[in-house]
């Protein structure tokens, strides 16, 4: 499942949705105490297994996270660490700064009131309220995106926007989350396309 980190992330790339070092990916297997993640300031459109740093999250926070010598972790580490100690599952947590849906945000709309009116998102995928804007690689960040995908410290939503940053997604593999965000972009542009505004019916 690791090849598919960099699978993802090349995808990504190609869809206009990070440029060369953005975005990160982690993921965590069923009662492990490990956690894959993308490195910082790397070329991600050539990331391969062997570049992917396993940590320890056994750690009471983000941290202490214990990481091989020499490598450094992505800069959202913080926020992975947070999603990824409340799952009891096999998660993947993406992270990537998709144009519609950031467009989408800057307009005005509600993604989890628009991801409603179509089917094709609201059947398959959850969409949490949108992070506001808050300074990126931020434990303020990590915290409210934590806040906005969880209840009860339990996930209940597979994606949020992060306003004037990304959005987060998450599922049981790298490619599970890309589709929820894949799915929200395509109705972003969609209702971009159409010239309709917020609040209009």
């Amino acid at each position: 499942m690791l090849t598919s980190i960099g699978d993802v992330m090349r995808r990504a790339y190609d869809k206009g949705w990070i440029t060369t070092r953005d975005g990160n990916i982690s993921l965590k297997w069923l009662d492990s105490s490990s956690m894959y993640i993308t490195p910082s300031g790397v070329r991600k459109t050539i990331i391969h297994p062997e570049a992917i740093i396993k940590t320890d999250i056994s750690s009471e926070w983000f941290a202490d996270v214990v990481c091989p010598p020499g490598v450094t972790p992505s800069g959202e580490l913080e926020m992975h660490w947070m999603i990824q100690k409340c799952s009891e599952s096999t998660l993947a947590v993406v992270h990537l700064h998709p144009t519609n849906i950031i467009a989408a945000v800057y307009a005005g709309w509600d993604l989890q009131e628009l991801a409603e009116e179509f089917p094709e998102v609201s059947r398959y995928s959850k969409v949490g309220k949108t992070v506001p804007v808050l300074p990126v690689i931020s434990t303020e960040l990590a915290m409210c995106t934590f806040d906005h995908m969880t209840k009860d410290k339990k996930i209940c939503y597979d994606i949020v926007a992060q306003a004037g940053h990304g959005v987060c997604a998450v599922g049981s593999s790298p490619w599970d989350a890309y589709e929820h965000i894949e799915r929200l972009d395509h109705i972003c542009e969609i209702v971009l396309k159409s010239g309709r505004k917020p609040n209009e019916t």
